[in-house]
């Protein structure tokens, strides 16, 4: 055969080869930096939010949200779940965690502790009304099969916070200035919440959860909590993996809840909390330096917030991820801003949602052993609502 002959023949397999080299390469760097998503059920009419998601020791994914007729004002609202095996991408047709007849069940998280039980806190809502939630807890340690898990324990959590609440809520109250004379409903907000303090009935029920704890490196578990009718949060403290729970003393501020914790190299403690006071609408921030029992007042940062929830953590490398709707007004998007200096700014930002229509909101955020980002969030859309689960790695973030 001759030699052009030959060129002829090998050339055409060179640049077949080269090419599939190439497409082999690209299709590792776009696996890479992709977003994976799916909705963890098919889009239905009836209300669903408030969704936690935990990875379990063998890989599954186990997510939680409320689901029924509407929120507290529904009775037949209940906890659901469903798990997503390890290497599937399909998640389980969802079940029961938990249901409390004629309440609405409500705000539910995942986690596991430090004895490697599966914890599920939420609220039951009586009468109808947030300031009167029960919080509530179930634990279990059979939970890695199919279904949903087998509870061995369920108990409520009575935090009683005492004479100090008090004395600090109108301590810190002062120091958040005197309002301005056309702030009327802001000065009536706050001599309520004074007077509210002093009740120990009022300061002792109405705790909700909404973002999961923090574990600090000593053991310690830090779980955020809030309240509808003080308008502010708190942190419960356990010091044996979930057992028994204290509380802190109160996290004060201007309509700041739903706390999302998240510990510097210094062990200085960041909340970032959503806002539900008067203008400018921020994310709020108050800090702790004895481990989560005392914490500045609440005040604005420079990220937008619309009055819904955000989560933020550090991860494995210390940087830090906020999942957030950078908007003052709506939540017809979903944001992920990326931290390489604990929180002083954010440097990259990426969207998972950013439309005109729809609201997706109230994200929890985690990141599993194999270094992955993990969000699930409420997704409505036209009267038709799921929870959506997102993946993704922190290389989409920064490029």
């Amino acid at each position: 055969m001759s030699t052009i002959k030959r060129l002829s023949i090998i050339f055409p397999v060179l640049l077949l080869n080269v090419f599939l080299s190439n497409a082999t390469f690209l299709e590792s760097k776009e696996i890479k930096n992709e977003v994976k998503s799916e909705f963890i059920f098919p889009l239905q009419g009836k209300h669903v939010h408030s969704s936690s998601i935990v990875e379990l020791p063998n890989g599954d994914l186990l997510s939680c949200w409320f689901e029924g007729s509407g929120e507290r004002t529904a009775n037949d609202v209940a906890v659901k779940g469903a798990r997503l095996k390890k290497g599937k991408s399909t998640w389980s047709e969802p079940f029961i965690m938990a249901d409390t007849p004629g309440h609405p069940d409500c705000n539910p998280i995942l986690f596991i502790d430090g004895k490697n039980r599966l914890q599920l806190i939420w609220v039951v809502v009586i009468g109808n009304e947030w300031p009167a939630s029960i919080l509530r807890t179930r634990i279990s340690t059979n939970y890695q099969k199919d279904g949903a898990p087998v509870w061995g324990w369920q108990d409520n959590i009575f935090l009683k916070p005492g004479d100090e609440f008090a004395k600090t809520v109108e301590e810190d109250i002062k120091k958040l200035g005197t309002p301005s004379t056309r702030d009327s409903i802001v000065e009536k907000y706050r001599t309520r919440i004074i007077e509210m303090s002093k009740s120990s009935t009022k300061r002792e029920v109405g705790w909700m959860p909404r973002i999961q704890p923090t574990i600090l490196p000593g053991g310690r578990t830090l779980l955020p909590l809030y309240s509808d009718g003080f308008s502010f949060s708190l942190v419960a403290i356990s010091d044996d993996q979930g057992d028994n729970w204290r509380p802190s003393l109160p996290i004060v501020g201007p309509g700041n809840i739903q706390p999302a914790i998240v510990c510097k190299k210094d062990g200085t403690l960041v909340a970032y909390m959503r806002d539900n006071g008067p203008p400018p609408k921020r994310v709020m921030i108050s800090e702790s330096k004895d481990n989560g029992y005392t914490w500045s007042v609440a005040q604005d940062t420079e990220i937008p917030n619309p009055g819904a929830s955000v989560d933020a953590i550090s991860l494995k490398n210390g940087r830090w991820v906020m999942v957030y709707n950078d908007t003052e007004r709506g939540r017809n998007n979903i944001a992920v801003s990326l931290s390489d200096d604990e929180g002083k700014t954010w440097k990259w930002t990426k969207y998972l949602e950013k439309h005109e229509d729809g609201s997706y909101s109230y994200p929890c955020m985690i990141q599993s052993k194999d270094g992955k980002i993990h969000i699930s969030y409420s997704y409505h859309l036209d009267k038709q609502k799921t929870i959506k689960h997102v993946c993704f790695t922190e290389d989409w973030l920064t490029n």
